[in-house]
């Protein structure tokens, strides 16, 4: 009787041993691998940069890459099925839809993060604090006459202008000209037209009748370097910043900042995690490189608009 009952006893805890470790097992946390591909806006390139620092930190073996080739170098990849993700400031557009469409690209848009584009001159330029968004517009404009300073106000000196914004490529442009000028793409060719974000800082930064716009991130990183415009939308002239963005009291000039998101990269686990993570994080680090978060709510939002995509629902 005792030799049956010791018999059970071991059996019991030969059974309760395996299913502690089954359990450990089970509770380890799975080492990710595998790779996350951007590419897109160099506007929302600095988030997503410092998403993916971060995140490396926490699955240091998933290789990601993050280019900026531009909103609509962006969407060309993301549409033939290059990249997993695709950054952009600007919604997406018909024929860009179309190519998802030929080649079998489902997509969720998530909204990352709120942006003001900022008008910038050469730091010793004391005359141009402010302008209105119809000068914007005459300076601008397809075919515009104006070369000179005095031509936008009398007052202003007789020297010319040397323009700088971003080439046909960035969503800053399309959203410039759209908001504007009242039609995406339509503006003077005569400019510096720049990929690189940067090299409008440095001609500007070296020309003291250089103008030129680009995202709020960039004036402020560069801040010292760079006098800003304040823009008179018809009620007084508002200066960019984090703040004037947040209440929208910067207008025309404020947006929304995007990430594409393939449906089917969002599978792997990697990508899945990446954006959860992006999600998560970017409310603070948009703040550090220059952006504005969205409320709480609005995080909320986009977290269930992804989780509802990945399970298909």
């Amino acid at each position: 009787m005792k030799k049956s009952i010791l018999i059970i006893a071991l059996a019991f805890l030969s059974v309760a041993c395996g299913n502690k470790k089954s359990n450990d097992s089970g509770n380890q946390s799975i080492e990710l691998t595998g790779s996350v591909a951007i590419d897109g806006s160099g506007t929302v390139f600095p988030v997503s940069e410092a998403v993916a620092e971060e995140f490396l930190r926490v699955e240091p073996k998933v290789k990601v890459t993050v280019g900026e080739s531009g909103t609509g170098g962006g969407f060309k990849k993301f549409g033939a099925g290059v990249i997993d993700i695709s950054d952009a400031s600007r919604e997406i557009k018909g024929k860009e839809i179309e190519l998802c469409k030929e080649n079998g690209i489902e997509y969720v848009q998530l909204t990352v993060a709120l942006d003001g584009i900022t008008v910038v001159v050469n730091k010793d330029n004391t005359w141009a604090t402010t302008m209105t968004t119809e000068e914007l517009k005459k300076l601008w404009e397809p075919n515009s006459k104006i070369t000179k300073w005095n031509q936008i106000r009398k007052e202003w000196p007789n020297e010319e202008i040397h323009l700088y914004g971003p080439n046909t490529s960035h969503g800053t442009y399309d959203f410039f000209t759209e908001v504007i000028m009242g039609e995406s793409g339509a503006s003077r060719t005569d400019y510096n037209a720049v990929s690189d974000y940067n090299v409008a800082v440095q001609g500007i930064e070296k020309d003291k009748n250089a103008l030129g716009y680009f995202g709020l991130s960039y004036y402020e990183e560069n801040k010292d370097k760079l006098g800003v415009v304040g823009i008179d939308n018809g009620t007084g002239a508002v200066l960019p910043s984090i703040e004037t963005v947040a209440n929208n009291t910067y207008a025309p000039l404020s947006r929304s900042l995007f990430i594409f998101v393939s449906k089917k990269s969002a599978q792997r686990a990697e990508v899945k995690k990446f954006v959860e993570f992006y999600l998560d994080n970017v409310p603070e680090l948009c703040t550090e490189v220059g952006y504005v978060p969205m409320p709480k709510s609005g995080y909320d939002m986009q977290k269930e608009k992804f989780q509802k995509a990945v399970s298909g629902l």
